[in-house]
């Protein structure tokens, strides 16, 4: 189960941080993912992380977000700065996690938080 967080109304240039975070017992994330999904769009990937640090981005937040993991809080976060009005959407976090060592991972997506850029 994922819970997520850190969503709100913010002004253009500002910084929002997203977090989510996995409960119950499992091996590891092996990956980190954030999607958005704005009204009458399809969801869009952003960003993810591997469990050993690497990520990649979508170019539409490439130097100005940034995922991040707290494995030891089984925690996922994304810093979000200088925001614009059409970063406005729900943001969800999907984590692929492996319940059992080597065996493959499943995904499981957060419930969203809405992120609202406007002045």
């Amino acid at each position: 189960q994922l819970q997520a967080s850190g969503g709100g109304l913010v002004q253009p240039g500002g910084s929002l941080r997203l977090s989510c975070t996995a409960s119950g017992r499992f091996y590891n994330i092996a990956y980190a993912n954030w999607y958005r999904q704005a009204p009458g769009k399809e969801r869009e990937w952003l960003t993810s992380r591997v469990s050993s640090g690497a990520s990649t981005y979508a170019d539409s937040v490439k130097g100005r977000f940034a995922i991040s993991r707290d494995n030891s809080a089984n925690t996922v976060y994304l810093q979000m700065n200088n925001l614009k009005p059409e970063d406005s959407a729900v943001y969800y976090c999907a984590l692929d996690i492996r319940r059992v060592a080597g065996r493959p991972f499943d995904r499981y997506w957060g419930p969203g938080t809405l992120v609202t850029v406007s002045s």
